[in-house]
Parts: structure tokens; C-alpha cells; sequence
């Protein structure tokens, strides 16, 4: 499988290295990426997430809460959007066969209308709590305008026991998908979060989602984190409890596997920085560049029948 990293519109909260920790002149803000992965298989292009989508871009509101655009100011660039860069790639949104989500956040799942053909894949709870719409933060969190044109849902149970990768449990055997793409539960930030592993020839990447924000809290003997990210995950947990007991068996993933697996959140602009550069190096010379586009540099700084 070759594996493209994408940024899919860039947030600009307040708060500058508060935030997101990186050094910066006064008054710049802070910038947290929306990393999604595009994925080529044997089977079509696989996105994990889908980041903003083009009617976020087009016409905010309704789509998107006020309260989170005003909090999190995405820079609302179509160029940005995920349909947009894989035909910079040379493909059509037409050849996204499957789309794997982490969760249904409005950052996570508003590019779902882009690509109507796309069999996607969640878990079963997050699709109910999305749909129930039971608190203040989730009539927020969960667009439907995002989703509610999207036809192929496919849902998953948690699982209970059974096999299981590096100690977590999994649903393996994804339809339609190959066997190295797995759901891997990560309750806590809502209560069907999952992260989503890719097995490649040298191992293993983790996209986390929003499992944790920020780099340092996957360090395994002094994890840190923002004062301003501390306080966002804290606003957006869904069980507390829950998240702070993943975030550290994923630090415990990190200690024991760090050579086996790669983990990366969905927000935090170094690690997405590190991936991209990577996955660059190893990409053919003739194709280096080719996806790039302008935007502020990261270095500054549904409806209601049922699905």
C-alpha cells in the first residue's frame, strides 16, 4: 500500500504555543493540521478520515457550528480540501472506494458529500451517539448536513475479546477492505472512537484520531501536553476516564513497540510534518511536489431518518 499524508484544512486557534507549542511571533496563531490518509490499494483509494470537506468551504454555516468556527478558526481553503488534493494527485473523487473514520467530529467527517461512491466504515456507537444528538457539545460536535447525503454506511460492534493487535482490541476483516487495515477502539474522546492501523512492509502506522492532541503526550516516560489542548480535550471528552486510560496504553504501545508501530494523532502539526517528509523521501523524484499547495506555513506561528 502506498500511503499519502494530507492536511485537509488548517485550524488557527488562539492561544499561539499555549496551543500548539511551537515558538512563534506575538499574536500568530497557533496551527493544527486535520492529517488524513490516502491510502492505494488493490481495491481503489482508501481515505482514513476526510478532514473539511468543499460545502464546509463553500457555506460554513449551517454546516459548521459557530461555536467551533469561532473557536477554532479553520482556514477554509478549497485547495485544502481532500477531493482537491487527491485530483492534484491525478485521480477522481470517484476512485475513493472506502472511507474509514475515526469518529464523526465536524473535522473529521465534513468531506463525506465529496465522495458519494464511498462505502464507509465506523463504529457502531459513534454512528448512534452522531444520530441522538443528546447534548449541548454533541448538537455541535456532530454535523448532519455533513453526512446526511452519504449513502453507504458501514458499521461495526465494539468488539469483546477475541484476537487482538499489540494488546488492543480490533475489528479485522473490514468489508470490502484488505487485512491490513483494522479498527482499533479508542473510546474516551467519544464513545465510538477508534484509531485506524495500516500495515506496511516496514511496519505498522496508528492513526490515533483525536485518541490525544499532542505530541508529548505520547512520550512514554514524561508525557506533557498544552495547557490550551489540556483544555480542549477536557471539553470534548465524552469519558474522561476512558481517554486518559487509552492515551496511556498507547504511551505503553510507544515503550514497548516503537519500532513495530507509528503513532500519530489527527492535529498535531509536527508529527504530521515528520510523516510527510518521510513518506516524501521515499516517493519517486518525478513525483515529489506534485500535491503542494500555498497556504499559511504550519512552521508560523445527518438528517433524520436513520443512516
Amino acid at each position: 500500500m502506498r500511503v499519502h499524508h494530507l492536511n485537509c484544512v488548517t485550524m488557527c486557534p488562539p492561544g499561539g504555543r499555549m496551543m500548539d507549542g511551537r515558538r512563534r511571533l506575538k499574536g500568530v496563531p497557533a496551527a493544527l493540521v486535520c492529517h488524513t490518509l490516502l491510502v492505494e490499494t488493490e481495491q481503489g483509494l482508501l481515505l482514513v478520515d476526510t478532514g473539511f470537506g468543499l460545502e464546509d468551504v463553500r457555506n460554513p454555516t449551517p454546516r459548521l457550528s459557530p461555536f467551533f468556527l469561532k473557536m477554532n478558526r479553520p482556514q477554509l481553503n478549497e485547495e485544502m480540501t481532500a477531493v482537491r488534493q487527491i485530483e492534484r494527485l491525478g485521480f477522481k473523487a470517484g476512485d475513493v472506494r472506502h472511507i474509514v473514520l475515526t469518529h464523526l467530529d465536524f473535522d473529521h467527517a465534513g468531506g463525506l458529500d465529496d465522495f458519494p461512491a464511498a462505502r464507509v466504515h465506523v463504529m457502531a456507537p459513534e454512528v448512534e451517539a452522531a444520530q441522538a444528538q443528546l447534548s449541548w457539545l454533541d448538537r455541535r460536535r456532530f454535523r448532519p448536513r455533513q453526512w446526511s447525503t452519504q449513502p453507504h454506511w458501514v458499521q461495526y460492534p465494539m468488539p469483546l475479546g477475541g484476537e487482538r493487535w499489540f494488546g488492543f482490541e480490533c475489528v479485522r476483516d473490514l468489508m470490502g477492505l484488505p487485512p491490513e487495515i483494522l479498527l482499533v477502539p479508542l473510546v474516551g474522546h467519544t464513545m465510538g472512537h477508534s484509531g485506524i492501523a495500516l500495515q506496511q512492509a516496514d511496519g505498522w502506522l496508528l492513526h490515533a484520531g483525536d485518541a490525544y492532541f499532542y505530541h508529548e503526550e505520547m512520550n512514554p516516560n514524561r508525557p506533557r501536553c498544552t495547557p490550551g489542548l489540556w483544555a480542549y480535550q477536557e471539553l470534548m471528552q465524552k469519558d474522561g476516564r476512558l481517554r486518559k486510560l487509552n492515551q496511556e496504553r498507547l504511551r505503553e504501545l510507544v515503550r514497548r513497540h516503537d519500532r513495530d508501530v507509528r503513532v500519530f494523532c489527527a492535529h498535531d502539526a509536527v508529527e504530521f510534518e515528520r510523516l510527510e517528509e518521510d513518506a516524501r523521501a521515499q516517493e519517486p523524484h518525478a513525483l515529489r511536489g506534485l500535491a503542494t499547495v500555498e497556504e499559511t506555513p504550519l512552521t508560523l506561528e445527518p438528517p433524520a431518518a436513520p443512516l
